[in-house]
């Protein structure tokens, strides 16, 4: 690791400094009254894996963008500090056909793997207000930035759509990539920790309510979001489940099945550039012929960088007084 630089150490003192400052003139001004709020909140979710990756960021965020909702409950213990609980219910998505439509001779392309998970998400975060609040619930500022980071269980289940039932079957219980028969590793976990880091707006609508925005990035500790991670199993560890082995490996489905389009000019245009192949060869013969997807060739494309979301969220909160204001005695 680097040392740390003098300046940046100058630099860090420096803020703490200025935030000790700041935080104590507004407590001078009076004493802070600690306050709740209650929010609900709707936007999107994005995922980052192996069927849409970090290296394009823009396709992937915008190319299978899902929904997500979430409900919070916010503890504002001094002007610039808080912790929220908070319940996000979010859908993500992948493909690789539509991800790589417009760009076949992409490795990802035969692969034709898609998925939708949806995630549900118990989060305990730490927020840092940028703009510190007033002494009361009721002179917080008009516009307030923050900064927040924290702890999430995560439940998730990835689903994969069949293409000869047309149903969404589940794909963890399958051991697509061989897990749990002898000789491969133990399934993956159905529930995983995420940290949430992110930073959000804030504008006063009235005393009781705020509306703001959000932008919350999740860095997960599983490389299975997707159902991809390792290498493609022995069709024979299959034999006796063959819908595990459909779902498995799907490069030789004409279509793809979520949006049901044909796959053959794709996959013409890919084995001529990838494999020389004709202009006239059947794509799939080709294929076929090349062993794709054979036992311990590349299922997942990124084995050491695990899974990603991105949830952008409009939130409603509702400020929970403080106390009862009573009316003075006569």
């Amino acid at each position: 690791m680097r040392p740390i630089s003098k300046k940046l150490v100058f630099f860090i003192v420096l803020g703490l400094l200025v935030i000790n400052h700041t935080t104590e003139a507004q407590v001078k001004r009076g004493t802070f009254i600690p306050y709740s709020s209650a929010g609900l909140g709707v936007g999107t979710a994005n995922y980052y894996g192996d069927m849409g990756g970090l290296g394009t960021p823009l396709k992937s965020t915008f190319g299978m963008m899902r929904w997500s909702v979430a409900g919070n409950y916010t503890r504002h213990f001094t002007p610039r500090l808080a912790a929220r609980a908070s319940f996000t219910y979010a859908r993500i998505a992948g493909d690789d056909f539509k991800m790589n439509e417009k760009d076949p001779t992409n490795l990802r392309f035969p692969r034709n793997l898609s998925f939708r998970n949806d995630l549900k998400e118990f989060a305990l975060i730490g927020i840092f207000k940028l703009t510190p609040d007033n002494r009361s619930y009721d002179r917080r500022p008009q516009f307030g930035t923050y900064l927040f980071a924290g702890i999430a269980a995560v439940a998730h289940n990835p689903k994969a759509k069949d293409a000869e039932s047309g149903d969404w079957v589940k794909l963890q219980a399958l051991g697509t990539e061989g897990q749990g028969r002898p000789n491969y590793a133990k399934p993956y976990s159905l529930i995983q920790m995420a940290i949430p880091v992110g930073f959000g707006l804030r504008y006063k609508i009235n005393d009781r309510f705020d509306i703001g925005a959000e932008l919350g990035f999740r860095f997960t500790f599983t490389d299975y979001l997707d159902d991809v991670a390792g290498n493609y199993a022995d069709p024979a560890a299959f034999a006796d489940n063959p819908l595990a082995l459909r779902m498995a490996n799907r490069s030789q489905e004409p279509l793809a099945v979520r949006k049901g389009k044909d796959r053959r000019p794709g996959l013409s245009e890919y084995v001529q550039a990838i494999y020389g192949a004709s202009p006239g060869e059947d794509p799939f013969a080709v294929l076929q012929g090349q062993n794709y997807g054979s036992a311990g060739s590349g299922r997942g494309n990124s084995p050491t960088q695990n899974d990603s979301y991105l949830i952008g969220m409009i939130h409603l909160n509702y400020i929970i007084p403080s106390q009862v204001k009573c009316p003075p005695l006569k």
